[in-house]
C-alpha cells in the first residue's frame, strides 16, 4: 500500500507550556531544526512528514486555530522575502513555506472530546487510505542518516500491507508517561513485534505482570514513540467509541481493539522522540537537533560552556 497522507493532531492549548503558549500556538514556537535555521515546531514536523513521502497533510486543531495557522505562516513568508531579499536561506525557506501551505489543509476539533476523538477528526481528510499519524508536542531524530523516522516507519507499513506504530525500548521509570506494549518478535525481523496487550500509561506494577517483552534488556518496555501508520479500519473502531464513550474517547483502547481484530505491528525505530509538552522538553529537543545537524559544532561549544560555568559556580 502506497501512504500518501499524514495527520498532525494539535488541538491542544498547552497549558504545560505556559505562559508562552496562552499568546501563541505551542506548534508555531521557534525552534533550530538540523538545517540551522529557525522553523516553528509545526514546521519541522510537517517537513518530517515531507521528506518520507507524504503529499497531503491535515492539522486537527482547535476552532478558529486554521486560519491563524495560515497568517502566521503567510507572514513569516512575507517577512522572509521583504527583509532578506537576495539571501539564498531565506529565499529557500519562503519557498518551503509555499510548498507546505499548498499541501496543508486543517479540520477543527470542536471540543477537547479526547486524543481518540482528535484523530477522528481527520476521517474525512484520509478518505478511507492509510495514513501517517503524527504528534503535534513530539519531535523526531533518526539514527539513520539518509531515512527519517517517519520513513522507516512507512516502509515496513507499505510491505507489510497493515497499520504499523513506531516504539522504543524505554527504562521503566519512564512508562508511565507513555502507551506501553508487548508482542512477538516477527521471525527473521528484528525489532519487528505482533501487538498483542496495550496499557495506557501503566503503573510499573501492573507492566511486571502484563507487559513484559522477551529478548528486551531488563527493566525495559516497548513505549509509543508518538508516530503511526493507520489503515481506515481504525476509524471504524474509533466510530464505535465515539458514540459509546460520549466525552473521553482515548486512543489506546481503539488500538486494543485493533490488535484483537486486524493485523497490526509495532516496529522499533531507530531513533529518538522529545516531547516538548514535558518539563525541559523544549531544551532537549533542542539540544538534539543542534547536535544531530549544521549547528553541531556550535552546540557542542555552548554545552561545554554552559558545565564549566555550573561547575565554577559550585566550587566557588
Amino acid at each position: 500500500m502506497k501512504i500518501k497522507k499524514a495527520v498532525i493532531t494539535a488541538a491542544a492549548r498547552g497549558e504545560r507550556l505556559y505562559p508562552v503558549a496562552d499568546t501563541i500556538q505551542k506548534a508555531m514556537l521557534p525552534i533550530i531544526d538540523i538545517d540551522g535555521l529557525h522553523k516553528p515546531v509545526i514546521q519541522i514536523i510537517a517537513e518530517e512528514a515531507f521528506s518520507s513521502g507524504i503529499e497531503e497533510l491535515c492539522v486537527i486543531c482547535a476552532p478558529g486555530d486554521g486560519e491563524r495557522y495560515i497568517s502566521a505562516f503567510a507572514s513569516l513568508r512575507d517577512n522572509l522575502v521583504k527583509s532578506f531579499k537576495g539571501v539564498d536561506w531565506a529565499k529557500e525557506e519562503a519557498e518551503k513555506i509555499d510548498q507546505l501551505l499548498s499541501r496543508i489543509q486543517f479540520a477543527e476539533q470542536e471540543e477537547p472530546l479526547g486524543y481518540g476523538h482528535a484523530v477522528y477528526c481527520a476521517r474525512d481528510f484520509v478518505n478511507n487510505e492509510p495514513f501517517l499519524l503524527l504528534l503535534g508536542d513530539y519531535l523526531y531524530v533518526s539514527n539513520l542518516l539518509q531515512k527519517r523516522c517517519a520513513a522507516q516507519l512507512i516502509e515496513l507499513a507499505s510491505q507489510e500491507n497493515c497499520s504499523v506504530s513506531a516504539v522504543n525500548p524505554t527504562i521503566e521509570h519512564q512508562i508511565g508517561r507513555y502507551g506501553t506494549l508487548t508482542g512477538k518478535q516477527l521471525p527473521g525481523n528484528a525489532g519487528v513485534y505482533q501487538i498483542d496487550k496495550i496499557i495506557e500509561k501503566p503503573s510499573l506494577s501492573v507492566a511486571e505482570l502484563e507487559l513484559q517483552t522477551p529478548g528486551l534488556r531488563v527493566g525495559y518496555y516497548l513505549c509509543f514513540f508518538g508516530m503511526h501508520v493507520f489503515t481506515p479500519v481504525v476509524f471504524d473502531i474509533l466510530e464505535k467509541h465515539v458514540a459509546r464513550d460520549g466525552s473521553n474517547i482515548l486512543l489506546t483502547p481503539a488500538l486494543q481493539e485493533l490488535a484483537e481484530t486486524d493485523k497490526y505491528l509495532a516496529q522499533e525505530v531507530k531513533g529518538n522522540r522529545y516531547d516538548l509538552s514535558k518539563k525541559l522538553g523544549w531544551l532537549q529537543a533542542q539540544i538534539a537537533l543542534g547536535l544531530a545537524g549544521q549547528a553541531h559544532d556550535e552546540t557542542l561549544t555552548s554545552m561545554v560552556d554552559l558545565l564549566a560555568e555550573a561547575n565554577s559556580r559550585k566550587s566557588s
